[in-house]
């Protein structure tokens, strides 16, 4: 499946009509979701980091100038990925969210002005300080631990945000945890931050690996969460973790009437904070501290990745509250990416499941930041010829996000001599089928289909990722040997693997045979949004694989609808253009899914082998005082700003739109209200002040 297009990408936001933009979304969400999934799910990134950003960017500002557009399930709304097998869950009583980011001074200007502007007493006075307190963004594992009368009771890692891993035992071995907590604590306190290792413990990790012949690990992150994550409480007590604890999820009373406060609260109880910090009053002092904790980052004796910026005030803080996907009182202002130089020594193929060649360079390693990098992605032909990269040219890696691994730049000065220049592959590296490069793709790709084993193997690997089937001990490695000896070629096989067809195989010993089975049975039942993601539709990533859960329900509803909509004049066609956030595009590759015989056959194939459970909505979404009603607003509100009016609604379950239709239910007019009230009136559509609005939230 090849990366989704993007139309109207060269116009500016600002210029965009409705229409335009409407399309823009469409594209948008779709690119966005196929790269996160490429780069989370399937650990094979096709952009820079720095350019899945700036398609995110570009997201929210449509999304900002046209409100009306934005999709419940956008993918600014979701968080972190789903907790791994192989631990017990737990459901976090309050969401663990994640920060939006900061990259530039403008970013960060931004971000204070969308508080004034979301508070009216703020806009109103532009001369009242927003008091905010930074703070270090500690490159770690979040984490979440629970206390109950001052013992300590559960941990758990964030997971997806709604549920993480209970990885109690393993976190009573940090040692400066505290088990019971000093002084006067809440009866209920749920504290939150980061699992982290210093750099100087990283090291001596890496060197007692290295000489025990053990893995590697790649940064002191990396190291922290293979750690905390072992099945065995005595592997974890051996490697020198610790817990920075700054943030808090459930508690019994407050902890104060500031951030600040708050924190001092937490240390007073026993935890360790992420210092310095320091109260800004000005954006002038927020980057002052910003600038002065990059220049001492290397000194600092652990790995952050930039600061935090938050509103000092906790009421100010409840009140901003969250989108879905964090909260409106803090922002992650990013430090730039860090960068090295080395040889290129050679230009090789990936092949992913869609048949993409992605070009990858093969490097001279290097430390990039800590972090050994000997691959790299080129991105594509283009790329490649745009920097005039050549094997044998010293080149500048970078990591972008300080994660994955791109170059930058050739070092002119340093080219030997006049190298060949690359060539596109003219066939498959793997089975030799043609490779192409249609029209308007970035790309090319084999043509080989399901001939081609390494798209064979990458579309098994995408059914049991950790977002799709989840499916514990059939890893990539497991993927390939099994899909290599023909134990499974089709997702249906993974369900019939018996267990004399495991037995004898190299590294398969009893217990490990019995925990795959065992997981493959625990996977028989699966959550619709889940089964359709697993599927490997083109552009149906985990936004839209929700959407399609969430509207249609069940399987038989789905399949029905989908077969149905193969005709475009049908009203199943124009019921899936209607969802809010399916385009034509989209509606398609789907149905284009359901017109290959191939396909239903693999359907039924799978549901012979499964259970897929009806789209059941979160707990807290659904069942508010606005449940399902479509509100507008006009004219100016007198107690509350525009944006927080519009949180409130979406809070009681309301969609919230710009303009009034006949499928409207509430118009709340403000002072001077204009054409919208008159329109509600002819389309009988009920009008309602800003008192009423209030009353009917709260409930």
């Amino acid at each position: 499946m090849p990366a989704p297009s993007l139309r109207h990408s060269s116009i500016d936001s600002a210029a965009l009509g409705p229409e335009e933009a409407a399309e823009a979304v469409s594209d948008l969400v779709a690119a966005i979701g196929y790269h996160g999934q490429r780069y989370h799910a399937e650990d094979a990134p096709e952009i820079a980091d720095a350019d899945y950003d700036t398609l995110y960017r570009r997201l929210q500002a449509i999304e900002a100038r046209f409100p009306e557009l934005i999709r419940e399930d956008s993918p600014t709304a979701r968080v972190g990925a789903a907790p791994a097998a192989g631990f017990g869950k737990v459901r976090h009583a309050i969401p663990m969210l994640s920060l939006g980011n900061a990259f530039a001074r403008q970013d960060v200007q931004g971000f204070l002005d969308s508080v004034r502007n979301f508070l009216a007493e703020l806009r109103a006075d532009p001369a009242q300080a927003v008091e905010v307190l930074a703070e270090l963004k500690i490159d770690g594992l979040s984490c979440s631990l629970r206390y109950e009368h001052g013992l300590l009771v559960q941990a758990a890692t964030r997971g997806d945000g709604q549920e993480g891993e209970d990885v109690t035992a393993n976190v009573r071995t940090i040692d400066n945890v505290p088990h019971k907590l000093t002084g006067d604590a809440p009866d209920v306190l749920e504290v939150r931050g980061e699992v982290y290792m210093t750099d100087a413990d990283f090291l001596a990790l890496n060197a007692r690996q290295q000489e025990a012949g053990g893995k590697l690990f790649a940064n002191p992150r990396n190291a922290a969460a293979g750690s905390l994550r072992q099945l065995d409480p005595a592997i974890t007590r051996a490697r020198p973790l610790r817990f920075f604890g700054y943030a808090w999820g459930e508690v019994s009373r407050p902890l104060g009437k500031t951030q600040a406060e708050a924190r001092a609260a937490l240390a007073g109880f026993g935890f360790t904070l992420n210092e310095p910090s320091r109260i800004c009053r000005s954006i002038d002092e927020m980057i002052g501290f910003y600038d002065e904790i990059g220049n001492a980052r290397a000194t600092l004796g652990f790995s952050i990745d930039g600061i935090v910026y938050k509103i000092n005030r906790l009421d100010l803080q409840q009140r901003l509250g969250f989108v879905s996907r964090a909260p409106r009182w803090a922002i992650a202002h990013k430090f730039p990416p860090e960068q090295a130089r080395t040889r290129l020594n050679a230009i090789t193929l990936q092949v992913g499941r869609t048949g993409a060649l992605t070009p990858v360079a093969e490097l001279m390693p290097i430390n990039v930041g800590g972090v050994m990098v000997g691959r790299a992605t080129l991105h594509n032909e283009d790329y490649i010829a745009e920097k005039d990269i050549r094997v044998g040219d010293t080149v500048v890696v970078q990591r972008a996000g300080d994660v994955i691994p791109q170059i930058v730049q050739i070092v002119p000065e340093l080219r030997d001599g006049d190298p060949p220049k690359w060539q596109p592959p003219t066939e498959c590296p793997i089975c030799h089928s043609a490779a192409v490069r249609e029209p308007g793709e970035a790309k090319r790709f084999c043509t080989g289909g399901l001939i081609c084993e390494a798209q064979a193997v990458e579309r098994l690997r995408h059914f049991v990722a950790r977002d799709a089937f989840d499916i514990e001990g059939l890893g990539a490695k497991t993927v390939t040997e099994f899909q290599e000896a023909g134990l499974i070629r089709t997702p249906a096989d993974i369900f019939r693997l018996k267990r004399e067809d495991i037995e004898g195989r190299e590294g398969w010993k009893d217990l490990s045979i019995s925990k795959l089975l065992k997981s493959i049975e625990d996977r028989r039942t699966i959550p619709l949004d889940r089964f359709i993601l697993a599927l490997g539709i083109r552009q149906t990533g985990q936004t839209t694989a929700r959407l399609m859960a969430k509207h249609y329900r069940t399987l038989e509803h789905w399949q029905a609808a989908m077969i149905a909509a193969g005709d475009p004049e049908s009203d199943a066609y124009k019921e899936l253009l209607n969802i809010d956030g399916i385009g034509a595009d989209t509606a398609k590759d789907m149905t284009d899914f359901f017109a290959e015989k191939n396909n239903l056959d693999a359907l039924a194939d799978l549901e012979a082998q499964l259970t897929v459970e009806p789209f059941v909505p979160p707990a807290g979404r659904d069942g508010g005082a606005l449940d399902g009603r479509i509100v507008v607003f006009t004219g100016t509100l007198v107690q509350l700003s525009r944006g927080e009016a519009k949180a409130r609604a979406e809070g009681a379950g309301a969609k919230v739109t710009g303009s009034v239709s006949a499928k409207t239910d509430y118009l709340v007019v403000g002072a001077d209200a204009g054409s919208k009230a008159a329109k509600a009136e002819a389309l009988g559509v009920k009008t309602i002040t800003e008192d009423e609005f209030i009353a009917l939230v709260a409930g």
